[in-house]
């Protein structure tokens, strides 16, 4: 396929990688480690193959808070040496640099290390934080946390292909982002194999009481015992789910598409590690209604994984096209009314988040500044919501037939590749906007990119299914009883009910949420998402009779998503600041530090 960009192309430093800079790259990765529950660390060692076409005499990873014992310089035949190395001046963002020493005969560098046990990317968990009888390990890599369990070169733009030797307790099973043994062994050593290359926010690690389930020749699931049976009820459309992304945008890359059902503690609602998605079971509503989530993480395959953004300042390239594909993905199984409700609660999302973070800010704009910062400052809706709006406002000017093809083609191109935000406007101004005068002008390119807020031009979206929500609301604000209106909403899926619960007047009375409660049952609700909707309802009105499952919410649900905005609405309501300190008090050892890291200061009052 033809095209005027050429590849290989440069990218920009990376702001967020002490390895940004350096002209010596990884290119495979050999891991040996060991899991240790008992002192919560991994030992063992990173032994990189590197690229080094310039014969330069050093190379640079990426380390935070871990233990480097030796490092040894390895040569063509396999001949080793301990070589000088040293650590930088630690960052609290960065970590510390490691730069070592290299000789004109190394090829490779072995580095032996060990773990910290509150390394922030490793998440250990007690027999009681999780669904059965055993303790679980999981690790979130993303954005920059990688470096907490793995001397690395820690930047999305560049990418290595690894194999692993994993030794664990002979009771459980160990899983990574690679291939993945099926059922546990009685050894307790495990060995995987990505021959895919991977940026190293990428690299993901498992273990624990985990069995498996097929649900067709490429797709399964992974889940504690307790919980596979219902997530292989939850995730039946999985492969229809993969084969509707290929009619779309082209072949699956990654062989096998699996998912691993996470406990609760885990901080999103999923994380696209190639071969193995890991997901949280409050996506588990039992009726399927939440599947979209699914969806957006195989999105992921396509638009992260297999072209991925340069640096966290292009996370819009990541995300935005992501949202668009995971709605495609959704309407082309559900159809678009469908399609159109998730449209709806993703604007409504933007507009919050938007009024959130001040309709003026530059962290508006797609294209993002967080050099100093932690990229995790960069990972809201913005990226999502407005990226995907951008799309949206293209197939407007040009149809979905010339915007599929045109993104399938850049799926083609740059498979395997980092994509910065430069680059991407110049493929699109080349291979669309400058084939058609005046299409750029009408798309208002440079409003979106470096622009804040939601540019005027955006498309609006809007949903049959909600309108009839907005009317059976209209009934209740006009008198109805809450039981009248049960014939209109017994058909209603768990997006009907969060936009009916976004849509109820904020200053009901506690009287007046019983009665609804009495009819609807709320606060017995097994679904997370309606729960986060209609608990911050219950605080601001005093009903009591919420309090306790909203305690147990926050206690036992470490989803960031529902946390944050659920936790602000505690420090709203009477002696909300004390209450809220209780609970998170005893919380607090469920979550992740991606999520601690945000409700520490939100509790202490910096944020």
């Amino acid at each position: 396929m033809a095209s005027s960009v050429a590849a290989p192309f440069n990218l920009p430093a990376d702001p967020h990688s002490h390895a940004g800079n350096s002209p010596v790259r990884v290119r495979h990765l050999v891991l040996d480690l060991t899991v240790d529950f008992d002192s919560r660390t991994l030992a063992g060692s990173a032994t990189w193959h590197l690229a080094n076409p310039g014969a330069a005499q050093e190379a640079v990873f990426d380390t935070r808070d871990l233990a480097i014992e030796l490092v040894e310089g390895l040569n063509a035949s396999g001949q080793t040496g301990p070589v000088e190395y040293s650590l930088g001046e630690a960052n609290p963002i960065l970590g510390q640099a490691l730069r070592v020493a290299l000789g004109a005969e190394t090829t490779a560098l072995r580095i032996s290390y060990r773990t910290a046990p509150a390394a922030a990317a490793l998440q250990w968990l007690a027999p009681a934080q999780t669904a059965g009888t055993q303790p679980f390990l999981f690790t979130q890599s993303q954005a920059i946390l990688a470096r907490t369990w793995l001397p690395c070169q820690d930047s999305p733009g560049i990418r290595f292909t690894y194999e692993a030797r994993v030794r664990v307790p002979a009771h459980l099973l160990a899983l990574m982002s690679a291939e993945n043994p099926q059922q546990r062994n009685a050894t307790g050593e495990y060995h995987f194999r990505m021959a895919q290359p991977i940026p190293a926010y990428l690299m993901a690690l498992a273990v624990g009481d985990l069995a498996f389930a097929p649900l067709s020749s490429r797709t399964g699931i992974y889940a504690e015992p307790a919980t596979l049976p219902g997530a292989t009820h939850e995730f039946a459309d999985l492969e229809n789910m993969v084969a509707a992304a290929e009619q779309l945008y082209g072949p699956y890359r990654w062989d096998r598409y699996d998912l691993l059902v996470l406990p609760p503690s885990f901080p999103f609602g999923g994380m696209e590690n190639p071969r193995l998605t890991f997901v949280t079971p409050t996506i588990l509503a039992g009726d399927r209604s939440l599947t979209s989530l699914v969806a957006h993480e195989l999105a992921h395959s396509w638009s992260g994984n297999l072209v991925t953004n340069a640096t966290w300042n292009d996370f819009w390239l990541n995300e935005g096209f992501t949202v668009y594909f995971e709605r495609r993905i959704m309407e082309h199984l559900y159809g678009r009314e469908y399609a159109d409700m998730l449209q709806v609660l993703g604007r409504d999302a933007l507009h919050h988040t938007i009024e959130e973070i001040g309709v003026a800010s530059p962290d508006t704009h797609l294209h993002l500044a967080l050099a100093g910062r932690d990229p995790d400052e960069g990972l809201t809706e913005i990226a999502y919501e407005k990226g995907c709006a951008l799309l949206l406002t293209l197939e407007s000017l040009i149809g979905r037939v010339r915007l599929d093809t045109f993104i399938k083609e850049y799926f083609a191109r740059f498979s395997f590749q980092a994509m910065d935000t430069a680059t991407f406007l110049h493929y699109l101004r080349a291979e669309l906007l400058d084939k058609e005068p005046g299409l750029e002008a009408r798309l208002n390119l440079a409003t979106w990119v470096d622009g804040p807020g939601l540019p005027t031009n955006a498309p609006a979206v809007t949903s049959r299914r909600f309108e009839a929500v907005d009317h059976t609301l209209a009934q209740l604000q006009a008198g109805a009883a809450p039981a009248a209106l049960l014939p209109l909403t017994a058909a209603w899926s768990s997006h009907e009910w969060v936009h009916f619960l976004h849509g109820l007047p904020p200053t009901l009375p506690a009287g007046q949420l019983a009665a609804i409660d009495a009819t609807f049952h709320f606060t017995a609700s097994g679904n997370a998402e309606i729960l986060a909707a209609w608990f911050p309802h219950t605080l601001r009105a005093g009903y009591e009779a919420a309090e306790p499952a909203l305690k147990n919410f926050l206690r036992h649900i470490g989803r960031r998503k529902f946390l944050v905005p659920l936790y602000r609405a505690l420090l709203a309501a009477p002696n909300g600041l004390q209450r809220a300190r209780n609970i998170y008090t005893e919380a607090r050892p469920n979550y992740h530090s991606v999520a601690t890291g945000t409700l520490d200061a939100l509790l202490s009052g910096r944020t």
